[in-house]
């Protein structure tokens, strides 16, 4: 994996702004189609906020794989984009866009770096992010409560509370379920919002389910020991030695939104091809907008698809929009 120092300058065909799933996708689609490629994210690891938050949860809705962790996503994508040598630069943060005249675009880091490329695609994920918390668990941030779960042993034979009726919350207590002494989920709603397979897994499972609840206090001295919960029938007090606070997040583009972009509800918008407003600039995954868009992992990789395979395009007039295929060359030979 190559990196460049701070304050140097570096070019590529094409600059990835965001090393999580869809950016490393988009950096081997690049090297596919004979483009170099750079990746620039303010984490000092690929892998984005699946692999900064999530790197033990499990996945089940990437093609291909019937489960698999985001640690060993991020690290099977990093690996097949590792033939085509693209460069990183980890823990830098992507500043400003100015266009270039010889090259197309350069990108300027808080660092005082640039990169200058062809095209650029953005795969900043969902931004800057803040989680969402209640007021009660903030005093116990660090001694107890936490947004993710970066290492499953560490709450072995624990009681742990998760607060939350998204995916996540299903997903970390199913996780969480065979390794600590007790697991409880706390939504304030009668449903969750939560694919309906993790769903029915949870409610199959040994953990404890309270709907139409919510945590109110948290008790402890040093750290966490219990929390009380309000719920229709009155209030209770459940141990637990961890709080999964799994309550989704605050977005904002961050610098993005200065970057003369059209946004749409905090989203760029684009086109069928990825393409923003500004030429050779396209954007995918959880930071691109369009009508019906399903924000999938999955989805993502198809838009890193098209948007590089577009700027291929743009960048080479007269090379084909679907990407060449060894069969393609040897009947190329035979004719």
């Amino acid at each position: 994996m190559k990196t460049t120092l701070t304050g140097a300058e570096t070019s590529a065909d094409v600059a990835v702004v965001g090393a999580g799933p869809a950016g490393l996708y988009a950096a081997y689609c690049a090297g596919f189609r004979g483009l170099s490629s750079v990746l620039v994210d303010a984490l000092p690891e690929p892998g984005g906020q699946l692999a900064a938050l999530y790197p033990e949860k499990t996945i089940h809705d990437v093609a291909g794989h019937v489960a698999v962790r985001g640690r060993e996503l991020t690290d099977e994508l990093v690996a097949q984009a590792a033939p085509f040598a693209p460069r990183y630069l980890l823990g830098r943060t992507a500043a400003s866009l100015t266009p270039d005249g010889r090259s197309g675009w350069v990108i300027g880091l808080e660092d005082g770096g640039r990169v200058r490329a062809g095209a650029v695609v953005i795969a900043a994920g969902l931004g800057r992010s803040t989680p969402r918390t209640l007021p009660c668990l903030r005093p116990y941030e660090g001694r107890g409560v936490a947004y993710h779960v970066p290492r499953l042993e560490a709450h072995r034979d624990r009681d742990v509370v998760v607060v939350g009726g998204g995916d996540s919350a299903v997903d970390w207590a199913l996780a969480l379920a065979p390794i600590a002494r007790s697991v409880t989920v706390v939504h304030r709603r009668p449903s969750f919002r939560a694919h309906e397979h993790g769903v029915r897994r949870m409610y199959a499972s040994d953990v404890r389910v309270l709907t139409d609840a919510q945590v109110t206090a948290c008790e402890g001295v040093d750290r966490l020991e219990a929390v009380r919960v309000r719920t229709g029938g009155g209030e209770l007090t459940l141990p637990a030695r961890a709080v999964v606070a799994a309550l989704g997040f605050i977005t904002h583009p961050g610098p993005l939104a200065d970057w003369g972009l059209r946004l749409e509800n905090r989203q760029i918008a684009v086109d069928r091809a990825m393409r923003t407003n500004l030429p050779r600039v396209y954007a995918v995954g959880d930071i691109c907008g369009y009508e019906g868009r399903v924000p999938l992992i999955s989805v993502g990789f198809g838009e890193a698809a098209t948007a590089v395979n577009h700027a291929a395009v743009e960048l080479r007039p007269g090379s084909r929009l679907a990407p060449e295929h060894s069969t393609d060359r040897e009947a190329a030979l035979l004719s």
